[in-house]
C-alpha cells in the first residue's frame, strides 16, 4: 500500500490554476513581507528552491516564521538550512509551521552535522512524512512541469524507500519492463532565489539549477528573490539566458545576500560560523528560543538580520572567500 499523497496530482486542476495566471508584463516588485502575506497561506504546500545551502531563499523562510504561517506542507529536496529554519516554527507557544513533509534529505546540514531541533520535530511524531529518493522528488517536479499526473522512472526500485513513498510499481506497456509511476508535485507556492531578475519576473542564475527550472513551472504561485534587479532591456539582449520566464512569477523581491547564511555561486560563500551557531544553540531549547527571538522574531526584516550577523563587513569577507575558492578551481 503506497503512502498518502499530500497534494493533488491532477494535471487538469493544475492547468486550471495556471490558466488563471496573468500573462501581461506587469510590475511585480514588492517587499518580501508583502509577497509572503499575499501568496503564502496557512495550509499551503510550500517548496523552497536551491539545493542544500546553495542559493536558498532565506529571506522568505524567515518571513514565513515572522508572519506565523501554519500547517504548511513542504518538499525536503535536499533541504538543509531551509528545513532547519522552518522547523523553528514548530515549537511550544509558536504553533506548527510544518505539518506534512515529503522527505528525501532533511535534518542533516551535510558535513556540518545534524540539526538537533529538526530532529526533535521529526521524532516528536507531530509531522506526517513520506519518503523519496532525491531523484524521485526531482522527477515529481519534472512531471508537474510537463503538465502530467505522473512520470515513469526506475528510482527507488529494490529499496525500502519505495514502500515508504507514494509511488506505484508499473509495467511498461511497450517492453514489459518494471518501472515506477512517480506522481507529479504541484506546489501551491514556491520561493526561489536567483542572481538577477527584472521587474516583470524574468530570471537568470548561475551554477547548477538542480530542480528549480521545473519547480518554477510546477508551482501555482512563485515568489522570486534576487540579488539584484536589472533592466528589462538587459534581459531582452540575451533572452536565451532566461531560465525562469515572467509568466511563472507572481512576486519579485530584491534581497541582496538573500541566500545568507547559505552560499550564492560567484557571489559569496556560506557563513560556516553562523550555521554552526544555529546547530550549537539548538542543542538547548531555551537557548534556541532566545536565539530566534534575537535573530528572527526580534528583527523587522532580513536586512536587519544580516546586520546582526556582522553586516557588510562580514558579507565582504564571504564574498572574498567565494572569489578565492573560485580562483583555486
Amino acid at each position: 500500500m503506497p503512502a498518502p499523497l499530500f497534494t493533488s496530482v491532477s494535471s487538469d486542476k493544475a492547468r486550471e490554476a495556471f490558466a488563471a495566471k496573468p500573462r501581461v508584463l506587469a510590475d511585480k516588485v514588492m517587499p518580501v513581507a508583502e509577497a509572503v502575506r499575499r501568496f503564502v497561506n496557512d495550509g499551503d504546500y510550500f517548496c523552497s528552491g536551491g539545493f542544500g545551502s546553495n542559493r536558498i531563499p532565506t529571506a522568505v523562510l524567515h518571513e514565513i516564521l515572522r508572519q506565523g504561517k501554519q500547517n504548511l506542507g513542504f518538499a525536503g529536496h535536499t533541504a538543509t538550512h531551509d528545513f532547519e529554519v522552518l522547523c523553528a516554527g514548530n515549537r511550544t507557544g509558536r504553533g506548527k509551521t510544518l505539518a506534512k513533509v515529503d522527505i528525501s534529505y532533511v535534518l542533516g546540514l551535510e558535513a556540518r552535522g545534524l540539526s538537533p531541533h529538526a530532529r526533535r520535530v521529526i521524532q516528536s511524531g507531530d509531522l506526517e512524512t513520506v519518503e523519496w529518493s532525491n531523484y524521485a522528488l526531482a522527477l515529481r517536479f519534472t512531471a508537474a512541469a510537463m503538465g502530467l499526473p505522473f512520470i515513469p522512472g526506475r528510482s527507488m526500485q529494490g529499496t525500502d524507500t519505495l514502500a515508504r513513498s507514494a509511488a506505484v510499481p508499473i509495467t511498461c506497456p511497450f517492453t514489459g519492463e518494471k518501472l515506477v509511476a512517480i506522481p507529479a508535485l504541484y506546489p501551491d507556492v514556491a520561493a526561489i532565489h536567483v542572481h538577477e531578475a527584472d521587474r516583470f519576473g524574468n530570471c537568470r542564475f548561475q551554477g547548477t539549477s538542480v530542480a528549480d527550472i521545473d519547480l518554477a513551472r510546477a508551482a501555482k504561485r512563485l515568489i522570486i528573490t534576487c540579488e539584484r534587479l536589472v533592466p528589462h532591456d538587459r534581459m531582452r539582449q540575451n533572452p536565451h539566458h532566461t531560465q525562469i520566464p515572467f509568466l511563472c512569477v507572481d512576486a519579485v523581491c530584491e534581497v541582496p545576500f538573500g541566500s545568507y547564511p547559505g552560499n550564492m555561486p560567484g557571489e559569496y560563500f556560506s557563513d560556516e560560523e553562523h550555521l554552526r551557531k544555529w546547530l550549537t544553540v539548538e542543542q538547548d531549547e531555551a537557548e534556541f528560543s532566545k536565539f530566534l527571538d534575537e535573530f528572527v522574531f526580534g528583527v523587522p526584516d532580513f536586512a536587519a538580520y544580516i546586520e546582526k550577523c556582522g553586516g557588510l563587513r562580514r558579507l565582504q569577507q564571504l564574498r572574498q572567500r567565494e572569489v578565492l575558492v573560485g580562483d583555486s578551481l
